[in-house]
């Protein structure tokens, strides 16, 4: 079996880029065409997240960017540099912006599924990020990206290697939907129950102050200790490498529990920070550039300065806490209803949020009742952690011809 080795721009109808609207005076809405951002490029194969939206008008007017089905999508700065998504068709129409480049392959020439993982193998990925400028932070340019190499096999061989890495993300992709389901059924529980009020008994029980009789308001630091992060020097490389996980924003996408880090600390390097040890379910909150990403630790880990955690003084607090600081754009001042992000929530912003804390047999029957539900939500997660490291093994393998197919 020959392979030809060819330019990416020699394979694309387009290589371009987005636009941000507030580039040409326009605004974000609550509904209409997606517009997606550079951090819902994530290792998924889609895009994860919740969409922004542009109107029509504004789509019209970014002309350039307009998406379609099978484009695909790379990260050109920042963290999320190197991450790519190819579109489906529910995605579609969109728009991106200046940080996503667009690639939309001619199918006459390859395979676009076959082009999209083979931009994900680790040594191009590699490449990618090695790519130096005279920035503040990492970037590729345009140019840069249509140089870069790719070796292809005949068509037929494109096919059968984007078939069966595919099947590993349809089948990452399916339970991501479930998790997604089972989130929403937890969290419409929690606004039925504590943001309408129509927990078990409330037509009996008496209303005080506009509160519930035996409810009280708590902010954030009443649950527990608040902790900020913080990043140990990225110049010594004996801090990271060991077995600690670091969590960051990235991690945090489309994730209940991030079971697998970008990155681990040593113990030397998590030694410089010893007041920064997490344990399992801590609750870490996104509150820099993005702000209001969620999760739920799995074991001892630590973070970086973007995200303030909270160490719950009480564990039967975990579910009704989360669910409560998954609504935390709208608990915060200066979030608009169209659903931007807030660039900064600092920790003493975040200590003060409150609550409205229920009863103490109102919150067990929370937790009693959601405790099944994000088991399974761990059990999905981990299963999409074993699909990710399988389908990983495979792809260097079938995109060098060491495995025939």
């Amino acid at each position: 079996m020959s392979w030809e080795k060819v330019k990416l721009s020699d394979l694309c109808f387009v290589i371009t880029k987005g636009t941000t609207p507030s580039n040409i005076g326009e605004k974000f809405v609550n509904s209409g065409i997606n517009y997606i951002r550079s951090e819902m490029l994530t290792s998924s194969k889609y895009v994860v997240g919740d969409f922004l939206h542009i109107s029509e008008e504004t789509h019209k007017k970014l002309k350039r960017s307009q998406l379609k089905e099978g484009d695909i999508l790379l990260s050109m700065a920042g963290a999320y540099l190197g991450k790519t998504a190819i579109l489906r068709s529910e995605d579609v129409p969109a728009n991106t912006n200046q940080a996503t480049a667009l690639l939309r392959i001619d199918q006459k020439k390859c395979n676009n599924e076959f082009v999209y993982y083979y931009l994900n193998i680790p040594e191009v990925v590699k490449t990618i990020n090695a790519v130096q400028s005279q920035s503040a932070q990492p970037n590729i340019n345009l140019k840069q990206i249509g140089s870069l190499e790719i070796n292809i096999p005949d068509e037929p061989t494109q096919e059968k290697i984007a078939n069966i890495l595919s099947a590993y993300d349809n089948l990452i992709e399916n339970n991501q939907k479930q998790i997604k389901l089972l989130e929403e059924a937890a969290q419409r529980l929690y606004k039925e129950w504590f943001v309408d009020l129509h927990f078990p008994g409330y037509e009996d029980v008496p209303v005080i102050d506009g509160l519930p009789e035996g409810w009280i308001t708590r902010s954030v630091s009443d649950f527990g200790d608040v902790i900020t992060g913080k990043t140990p020097s990225t110049a010594k490389s004996e801090y990271y490498g060991g077995s600690i996980p670091f969590v960051t924003i990235p991690d945090m996408h489309g994730n209940v529990f991030p079971i697998k880090t970008e990155k681990y600390l040593s113990t030397q390097g998590a030694n410089t920070q010893k007041n920064k040890f997490l344990p399992k379910n801590s609750v870490i909150v996104s509150c820099i550039a993005t702000v209001g990403l969620v999760c739920i630790t799995v074991e001892p880990c630590q973070t970086n300065q973007q995200i303030n955690s909270v160490i719950l003084n009480d564990e039967n607090d975990l579910y009704f806490f989360y669910s409560a600081m998954k609504l935390i754009k709208s608990l915060l001042d200066g979030v608009g209803s169209n659903g931007a992000t807030m660039t900064n929530v600092n920790k003493t912003k975040f200590s003060n949020i409150q609550v409205l804390y229920p009863t103490e047999d109102i919150c067990k029957s929370f937790n009693d009742f959601c405790k099944p539900i994000f088991e399974i939500i761990f059990n999905l997660s981990v299963a999409i952690n074993k699909l990710t490291q399988a389908r990983d093994r495979l792809l260097p393998k079938l995109m060098s011809g060491e495995l025939e197919v």
